[in-house]
């Protein structure tokens, strides 16, 4: 052989032996078909291609690109929350993707197409002419026994006579190599915005064999919904916003990302209002009309005037404005029942009246208890089935059981199931036990076959239904491979269809033809505004509050201070820590070391710089669909830097450490906001509440250690905590004296610290922010910000008392009152405006 072959062939001989060695103990399970090795015992072509391909990387490459993924999974803020619990989650990615090839893809895609067009015809049914239930196709309590059954909807058109926009259904593999339907999601379906992001995850950590192996893209696919979306619209460029329940949201996170990866508007209810039939988002420039809403509330909770008065999240008036065809909602409220399981037990009937065909993607074997004849075959057959509640997502009677294998209940369960069943056996279903097929799963250096469930898209469009190629696939943690125990302990795969031939590279970017040039991005809802303006305050007060406890260790061990002078300055920063909720009015008289560690990371007191970075982060995570990954990422790095310092008493050294490395984390943020953050009505709001912030500060610091009784000392801590050490020193030679302090401090219009500075910028954003009325009159925060600018610049710095700081400190809190009532949410009677003028 000659040496380049040789040379070549060593290569794939290492590749070969480190796939052997990783899938040297893989066993399918008995009587389970396997994604990795096929009927035949043999592995399948397409994963002997990716492990092969893997294999060519280095051990110590790949423990790399799987710790790379990992950091960007949480440089991404990708994270979901378990209902019942307010911390989110990180994103758990399998190292692994589904690997499904074309051809077998063709044929889910055809599935896919089947169904969603026969769920969208008998949603149309059930909620227009009634024709199944009156031929007795459809039982009216299968369908009024829902809870997600909106009877308010019924006679009402959909636009385009849609009644679903975006469908998803799970699948499995089952025994016989078939995919099987195990439930249709058509309330709001979820996982969407995770397959998109677990693509590119690990797109980017394995581009090699992403490319190699002909992956199809997901781009087309949320344009085509995008595009749908938008045909639902009456105006020709629709604005389009996608309903959210908030940040307490199990998928938030998905939510927002697909906001801000499509262009759409993340609403909550409070940002919505009806008005003569149609639905309006409270702006900063008063009620501009909302066309299109991408729902991910569930139907019980959207209006609270004819659904579930008990509901703060939903929009009063929406079902009105929906049946006067004022705003378009997408899947439109009630198409919820189509989740229910008591359904699944009639589709293949169904399917063979209204689309005389068989379903491609058969369910699995479903028996509705509410009918006598399959009540008691359930009974009968209690111990081979499993039992699931017909309309609710537990089994009635058994809180917190998704579904329960007969054979497995005790003896008192099983007697007290048959007793609930027979008494009210409409509340009931009985399916088949269904082994699904697994799937390898990455586990310590070895590959394991694992069961999953496969979330399938497809989305509505002009051009007719468009199936997503890949989905969003689950992955269990445990051999089990029953479907009724993948509820817990799941990973999330990318899924990967593999086609035949290289594969276009698209996006969302439209042709040349049809770009329109945009430079402003619609008009900020007020939410959006009032949290970037809290979240500018919180910034600026995490800084002050660190730069008070920085000073506080710092003074405190400064062996040069004259005695008496230090004493009441240090007592007087101790002070501002209480007023400013960072410790109780008890630590004053502790060591100055306790207290600064208290003011650092006390979790019980508001004011403390972890609480203030915790308050920072969740109000940037109601505006997190406008946010970068790289912003989201040190946003949680400024709360980490503090929390995860060591659990222990800190020294002041080691205080200092991490109260710069916050800093440095703020200056980092601040330099982001600056640099990255587009010049419009959200970044002029943010501006405001840093700028507000820093003046009402630095005013507080000013009375503190440059007022009637300042020392030299204070005169220093206050140049300090202003940071305007270097600025003073470079135009002083004197030394500290009270009127250049002060003038620095309150009046100096070129010292970006000053009071006067913060004044300036304040009037010349506010200046740039659209207005209600054109009638040449300056509203109300206008016109304090111009009164405050003028009279700092006519102020003189040895004439300004303790009083006149005091009252410009009252000022600058009147304004952000009047900032606040005049553009962030306040309630229903919000005015419109005459014509926008101004950033919105």
């Amino acid at each position: 052989m000659p040496a380049s072959a040789r040379a070549a062939a060593s290569p794939r001989k290492d590749a070969q032996a480190r796939v052997a060695e990783w899938t040297r103990d893989y066993a399918p399970l008995p009587g389970t078909p396997d994604e990795f090795i096929g009927a035949d015992g043999a592995r399948r072509p397409h994963w002997e291609r990716l492990l092969l391909a893997l294999a060519e990387l280095e051990p110590d490459e790949i423990v790399q690109r799987f710790a790379a993924a990992d950091r960007r999974i949480r440089n991404r803020g990708m994270s979901y929350r378990v209902q019942g619990e307010t911390a989110e989650r990180s994103w758990p990615l399998s190292r692994m993707p589904l690997l499904i090839p074309e051809s077998e893809w063709r044929q889910i895609e055809r599935g896919m197409i089947q169904r969603a067009e026969l769920l969208d015809r008998v949603l149309a049914d059930v909620y227009g002419e009634g024709r199944l239930v009156a031929e007795g196709l459809l039982p009216a309590a299968a369908v009024a026994g829902s809870r997600d059954f909106v009877a308010a909807m019924r006679g009402v058109l959909p636009p385009g006579k849609r009644w679903l926009r975006l469908y998803a259904v799970d699948i499995g593999r089952g025994p016989d190599g078939r995919w099987w339907a195990l439930g249709d999601r058509a309330q709001a379906p979820s996982g969407s915005g995770y397959a998109l992001e677990n693509r590119l995850v690990v797109s980017q950590a394995f581009s090699h064999l992403y490319s190699r192996l002909n992956v199809e893209r997901l781009a087309p696919f949320f344009r085509d919904l995008r595009a749908g979306l938008k045909s639902a619209g009456e105006r020709s460029e629709p604005r389009i916003g996608i309903l959210t329940p908030g940040p307490l949201s199990a998928t938030y996170s998905e939510q927002a990302y697909l906001a801000r990866y499509l262009g759409f508007l993340l609403v909550e209810g409070d940002d919505l209002v009806v008005r003569d039939g149609r639905a309006f988002v409270r702006t900063i420039a008063g009620l501009k009309r909302c066309d299109v809403l991408w729902r991910h509330v569930d139907a019980e909770w959207c209006d609270p005037l004819e659904l579930n008065a008990a509901s703060r999240i939903g929009v009063p008036g929406l079902i009105e404005a929906i049946r006067a065809g004022g705003v378009a909602v997408e899947n439109m409220p009630g198409s919820g029942l189509l989740e229910s399981r008591a359904l699944l037990a009639f589709l293949p009937a169904l399917a063979r009246r209204l689309i005389g065909e068989d379903l491609a993607i058969p369910n699995i074997a479903t028996w509705w208890c509410g009918q006598p004849n399959e009540r008691e075959r359930v009974l009968a057959d209690l111990d081979s089935v499993a039992i699931a509640g017909a309309f609710s997502d537990v089994v009635p009677g058994l809180p917190r059981r998704a579904a329960v294998a007969g054979a497995e209940l005790t003896q008192d369960e099983r007697a007290t199931l048959r007793e609930a069943i027979a008494a009210r056996g409409v509340d009931f279903v009985g399916q088949d036990v269904v082994r699904l097929s697994t799937t390898p799963r990455w586990e310590e250096d070895h590959l394991v076959p694992r069961p999953f469930v496969l979330r399938v898209y497809a989305a509505a469009t002009p051009q007719g239904w468009k199936v997503m190629p890949g989905g969003f696939c689950r992955i269990s943690d445990r051999p089990d491979a029953r479907a009724v125990s993948m509820d817990e302990g799941v990973e999330s795969a990318d899924v990967w269809v593999l086609a035949e031939k290289p594969v276009e590279i698209s996006s969302l970017l439209p042709g040349p033809e049809s770009v329109r040039i945009v430079r402003m991005l619609g008009n900020l809802p007020s939410r959006a505004a009032d949290n970037l303006f809290w979240f500018g305050r919180y910034l600026e007060r995490e800084e002050a509050t660190l730069r008070l406890v920085r000073c506080l260790c710092a003074r405190a061990v400064d062996p040069d201070a004259p005695t008496s002078s230090s004493r009441r300055s240090i007592q007087r920063l101790k002070g501002l820590l209480v007023a400013w909720g960072a410790i109780d009015a008890e630590a004053i008289d502790e060591p100055s070391s306790m207290a600064a560690e208290a003011a650092l990371r006390d979790e019980a007191t508001r004011g403390s710089a972890l609480s203030i970075a915790r308050a920072a982060r969740h109000a940037a995570s109601v505006i997190r669909e406008r946010l970068t990954p790289q912003t989201w990422h040190l946003i949680g790095r400024l709360e980490s830097t503090i929390s995860d310092a060591p659990q222990r008493r800190l020294g002041e050294a080691e205080m200092l450490d991490c109260i710069d490395e916050a800093l440095t984390v703020v200056a980092a943020l601040a330099g982001v906001f600056d640099e990255n953050f587009n010049r419009s009505a959200g970044w002029v709001f943010y501006e405001l509440g840093r700028r507000i912030e820093r003046a009402i500060n630095t005013c507080r610091l000013t009375r503190q250690f440059a007022g009637h009784d300042a020392s030299e000392y204070g005169l220093d801590v206050l140049l300090d905590l202003i940071d305007s050490q270097i600025t003073y020193r470079s135009r002083t030679l004197i030394g500290v004296a009270l009127a250049p302090v002060r003038d620095m401090a309150l009046l100096d219009p070129f010292n970006p610290r000053s009071v006067a500075f913060q004044a300036n910028l304040i009037d010349e954003h506010l200046a740039s922010l659209p207005t209600l009325k054109q009638d040449g009159v300056p509203e109300e925060p206008r016109r304090l910000a111009t009164l405050l600018r003028a009279e700092l610049a006519a102020q003189y710095a040895d004439r300004i008392d303790d009083s006149g700081i005091l009252a410009v400190e009252q000022r600058l809190t009147k304004l952000a009152d009047s900032l606040a009532t005049r553009y962030f949410l306040q309630g229903a009677a919000e005015a419109r405006a005459e014509a926008a003028a101004g950033l919105a």
